[in-house]
């Protein structure tokens, strides 16, 4: 409980900017009640910063806001800001007001001169409107107008002072030249970094070509900040400055679904396809089939009735689907359902954090719960390495914390002999499956090979599967090994006709000798069944002489026993014939 009020009372006592990302590397926002010194060069977007502040206090914490505009008339900067979407037309008339305080072209000064009369305008319109913030807007321009130093620090401390007795929130603009940040101490004006509680730096630089921006959070009194300098861009909706982790993010819901890779043979490797919302990277040479594979994830996508969205940054979209189509994939059906979103990368210009917020935008725009992006190792190419790595990383986090299945391919240089890990984006310690394809060149020919590098939280084949594209589709088949060398192509065609040749002769073989075998056993069952006839024959016979010879044997002992009966009756006739009377 304790903790939760600490927390709350740190955010009470800061301004939310409304800025995406910066709010973050602050944590909540400006100082609240205090001055913010707001330092860049030429196309930093030092006037849009201030204006979203003052725009996200109008419309989302009802605090109005003024902006002094120093440099720009008031109309020009509002039909600036229209792009963004801001309705200033609106806000204008009770919770933003635009003051002019830009000096004339043919201005002749003639003396000495001070901001008291600005402020006591200020003053009157603050109480009128309830103001909560502020904007000074290139003060340096009026303040140039005095040659003394002396009368230029008199006046910043005026302005300072008048700001911190009325507990506005405070934005001023400064200029800086050139890289401006290095050496901020040295400018005109750059004693104001000691004086104001907290200091912001913008820079805009132009690197191989590509236009960069970057800010860094000088100092900010009384609070915790990310220090290091942050990439940011201005998009349709303005400021978006780049985060590597959130805490939303870091704590995002881990699932156990799996989804089809839309290769059932890869599922079965992969030990039933990939988790939801991990990360995948296809790596491999020109020609490997990775789009292939990243198309068959897609249909799969589709067909399970999820929103999905295929970034092309090598190929036309249409040339992909056309492409695809010659391996079984049909792509275009889900195209026109509005399932499947196709994104070219002629329609994404700039940066590689252009891109980044850009595939972000469109992929909540679509709802897509899986994201294709071919081939991220394109975004090598949009300035320094350093930057271009920062933002392939926040992609995987941002990915993650959506719970959006990520599928990136990433090209090999071949020429260059890079490895499996050689591409110039590293990313493959941060995804979860890492997939590499190659080629194996075997009696004139080049086939595919695949293996899975890793897989995080699961089980995984080792083995090294051939990849076969056909009109039927995408398959993966088992690899042969003979005297230690992998076979594909044609010599494993011919190993497999001639294991199959030999398992046709074999299976011959046991037939025959099965036939003979059961015409074996016919003739021992017949030789079997006529001796159980004679055997049966000879029983009986035995029975029979059996019966007979007990029968005379029983005939003669009666027929003794009849002739004793007989001698013994003519004995007693004899006796009594012999014996007197």
């Amino acid at each position: 409980m304790t903790s939760a009020r600490a927390s709350a009372a740190k955010l009470s006592v800061k301004a939310s900017t409304g800025i995406a990302g910066f709010d973050e590397i602050t944590g909540g926002g400006l100082p609240r009640g205090r001055t913010t010194l707001l330092v860049g060069g030429p196309g930093s977007g030092k006037t849009i910063f201030g204006l979203q502040f003052l725009v996200h206090g109008a419309q989302e914490c009802r605090e109005p806001g003024i902006f002094v505009a120093f440099e720009e008339s008031s109309p020009r900067i509002v039909a600036n800001a229209e792009s963004f979407g801001w309705n200033l037309a609106a806000l204008q008339k009770k919770k933003l007001y635009f003051m002019d305080a830009q000096p004339l072209a043919d201005l002749v000064q003639s003396g000495d001169f001070d901001l008291c009369g600005l402020l006591a305008a200020l003053d009157a319109k603050s109480r009128e409107l309830g103001a909560r913030r502020i904007v000074f807007d290139a003060l340096d321009v009026v303040l140039a107008l005095l040659p003394d130093p002396a009368l230029k620090r008199r006046e910043i401390y005026r302005l300072h002072e008048w700001l911190l007795a009325r507990e506005l929130t405070g934005i001023i603009t400064l200029k800086a030249g050139g890289d401006e940040t290095m050496s901020l101490s040295q400018q005109p004006f750059g004693f104001m970094q000691f004086m104001v509680d907290c200091a912001v730096m913008l820079n805009h630089s132009v690197v191989l070509g590509v236009s960069q921006r970057s800010l860094r959070v000088q100092k900010y009194r009384g609070s915790g900040f990310d220090e290091n300098e942050s990439a940011f861009l201005i998009g349709n909706r303005g400021f978006e400055v780049a985060v590597a982790h959130t805490q939303s993010r870091m704590d995002a819901t881990v699932s156990n679904e799996r989804v089809s890779s839309g290769v059932e043979r890869l599922d079965t490797m992969l030990g039933g396809g990939y988790y939801r919302g991990a990360s995948v990277l296809i790596t491999g040479f020109s020609g490997t089939a990775k789009t292939t594979l990243s198309g068959a994830f897609a249909e799969a996508a589709c067909r399970r009735g999820e929103h999905t969205m295929f970034v092309c940054f090598d190929t036309n979209s249409t040339e992909v689907i056309r492409n695809l189509r010659s391996v079984g994939i049909r792509l275009d059906r889900y195209v026109k359902n509005g399932s499947l979103r196709m994104i070219s990368s002629r329609a994404i210009t700039g940066s590689a954090e252009t891109y980044l917020v850009r595939i972000k935008a469109l992929a909540m725009e679509h709802g897509a719960r899986c994201v294709v992006i071919d081939p991220v190792s394109a975004w090598s190419k949009s300035g320094n390495d350093l930057s271009t790595q920062s933002v392939a990383d926040r992609l995987i986090d941002w990915s993650k914390g959506e719970g959006t299945t990520l599928v990136c391919t990433s090209l090999l240089d071949e020429m260059s002999g890079q490895g499996e890990g050689g591409s110039q984006l590293q990313i493959s310690a941060l995804v979860d499956t890492w997939i590499h394809l190659n080629y194996l060149i075997q009696a004139g020919e080049r086939n595919r090979g695949l293996s899975i590098v890793k897989s995080r939280g699961t089980a995984h084949s080792n083995q090294v599967r051939e990849l076969i594209l056909s009109d039927a589709g995408v398959t993966l088949t088992d690899t042969y090994t003979a005297g230690g060398e992998v076979l594909m192509g044609t010599l494993r065609w011919e190993k497999e006709r001639a294991e199959r040749v030999a398992t046709e002769a074999t299976d011959a073989a046991a037939k025959l000798k099965r036939l003979r075998l059961d015409a074996e056993e016919a003739e021992l069952e017949v030789r079997v069944k006529s001796l159980q006839t004679e055997l049966v024959a000879k029983q009986v016979e035995k029975a029979l002489l059996v019966r007979t010879t007990q029968s005379h044997e029983g005939e003669l002992s009666r027929g003794r026993t009849q002739m004793q009966e007989l001698r013994g009756a003519d004995a007693t006739t004899a006796v009594r014939k012999a014996t007197p009377p």
